[in-house]
């Protein structure tokens, strides 16, 4: 079968999805079509496709032993001058992700992953497009706002054309959003922590977030 190229995030949901989208593609990111407006729990990693369902199956369990956690998107930040990506802020849901994402990579699993940089959840408004533009979406996006109760992830494949395209939708074993905030519960899906420090995405190999693999 060859090798494929993966990736894993958790999809923003409409009509945040599509707004960010067409402004990353207003600020000039060429990319931006082809790129599902995410929070990515796996960056882009290149597996053998005979492995798949196996790996189907392993993102299966992960999602089984998660509930339901509010997401909250706000501002703007940057990794910039280290890597040149500009970001809607994630503030509430991150340590939740990075339960995730620590999961999807566990070494016992079948895509044990080593991040180039420090996990730091966000949504990518613009990557490596010219300084000024990326000064615009900084600017423009620092009020930006948005909300969702998160219900699972996805499981995507980059095609030739360099689209990201969804192979298959994990959502979460509980249906109930949990009212208890700030606590980490051991084998389960922790809510409302503090966000973690520095980066990695699904934007390939920089400290981005899913495209441009």
């Amino acid at each position: 079968m060859g090798t494929v190229t993966i990736g894993v995030s958790i999809a923003v949901p409409e009509p945040h999805g599509s707004k960010l989208q067409q402004l990353r593609a207003g600020f000039g990111d060429a990319a931006a079509h082809g790129i599902p407006t995410h929070v990515t729990l796996l960056p882009p990693t290149e597996v053998d496709g005979a492995a798949l369902h196996a790996i189907e199956a392993h993102l299966a369990e992960v999602a089984a032993r998660g509930r339901p956690f509010p997401m909250r998107l706000s501002g703007t930040g940057t990794f910039r001058p280290l890597s040149p990506v500009v970001f809607v802020q994630v503030v509430e849901g991150a340590a939740a992700c990075s339960w995730l994402q620590k999961r999807v990579r566990d070494t016992s699993g079948p895509v044990p992953r080593e991040l180039q940089f420090p996990y730091h959840p966000h949504v990518t408004v613009a990557h490596g497009i010219e300084e000024a533009a990326m000064d615009r979406a900084y600017e423009e996006l620092s009020d930006y706002e948005a909300q969702w109760p998160c219900t699972g992830f996805a499981l995507y494949e980059q095609g030739a054309d360099g689209v990201w395209r969804k192979l298959r939708e994990f959502p979460f074993g509980s249906t109930t959003v949990p009212p208890q905030a700030g606590r980490v519960e051991s084998g389960s899906l922790p809510v409302r922590q503090p966000l973690p420090g520095a980066s990695d995405g699904l934007e390939p190999r920089t400290a981005s977030g899913l495209g441009r693999p």
